[in-house]
């Protein structure tokens, strides 16, 4: 049985436990979900040990290749970014991802974390995407932002769980210091970060300041595609104080 969107009955969640547990029987449900955090929740509440989860991503290029969708250079990748419907429904990005924005990290946002003013959360996600490819001060952000180191580390958080940022951890011998030393900070999706960055067009990217940046992050994001789209876990790092990405093959 598949279910989707089961983050709305979480209700189900006992009697499916109950199921597997009865049956002994592996693969009996597809639980699928657009909630992450919510449905991760009552996974370890109800499910534990008894689940494999999978992150589903936007599409890879991989992808769009197989479909036969054309692009004729990089920038206009970035520029549209990863999700199906503007592919699907060939919905213009500088319409889709405003709406975007507004509709599903603002509304996913409220879930995890009581924001008040909505207004300095945007302006947050705008910075964030100002710093693409680079070392998460969040002492500087916080203080561009007008909020307290404590909330920015809360929303950075907040925008991990939500699948809309991600922290590409510094690669050290030292186990311990690929904890504690500052992570970069990109996007699973250039096509959000260009909108927070009000590009309007692909054409633009050929001078903006961001465009080595975003075409790092799509890079990056390719590379996590590749991982979660085979089963794996992600296990990418940045190598010293260059753009240079390892991909360990476990």
């Amino acid at each position: 049985m598949v279910i989707d969107e089961i983050q709305r009955v979480p209700e189900l969640f006992s009697y499916i436990q109950t199921i597997s547990d009865q049956s002994n029987t592996s693969g009996q449900f597809i639980l699928s979900g657009s909630h992450s955090f919510l449905l991760n929740q009552h996974i370890t509440q109800s499910l534990a040990g008894r689940v494999a989860i999978l992150n589903l991503l936007p599409l890879s290029i991989r992808e769009l290749q197989e479909q036969g969708i054309p692009f004729d250079k990089y920038e206009d990748l970035i520029f549209k970014g990863f999700y199906p419907r503007i592919y699907d429904k060939k919905i213009d990005p500088v319409d889709f991802y405003p709406n975007y924005l507004q509709t599903y990290i603002e509304r996913d946002v409220r879930l995890l974390q009581n924001i008040h003013d909505l207004n300095h959360f945007i302006r947050f996600i705008k910075l964030c995407a100002g710093r693409i490819g680079q070392l998460l001060n969040l002492s500087s952000l916080a203080n561009d932002c007008g909020i307290s180191v404590n909330t920015a580390k809360a929303w950075i958080s907040v925008l991990e769980a939500s699948f809309t940022i991600y922290l590409l951890q510094p690669h050290h011998k030292n186990y311990n210091k690929r904890l504690v030393k500052m992570p970069k900070l990109y996007f699973y999706d250039s096509g959000i970060a260009c909108s927070l960055l009000e590009i309007r067009s692909a054409n633009q990217l050929s001078s903006h300041y961001a465009r080595g940046s975003l075409f790092e992050n799509l890079m990056i994001s390719e590379l996590i595609k590749g991982r979660f789209n085979n089963g794996l876990r992600n296990n990418c790092f940045f190598f010293g104080a260059t753009i240079k990405v390892w991909r360990l093959i476990v």
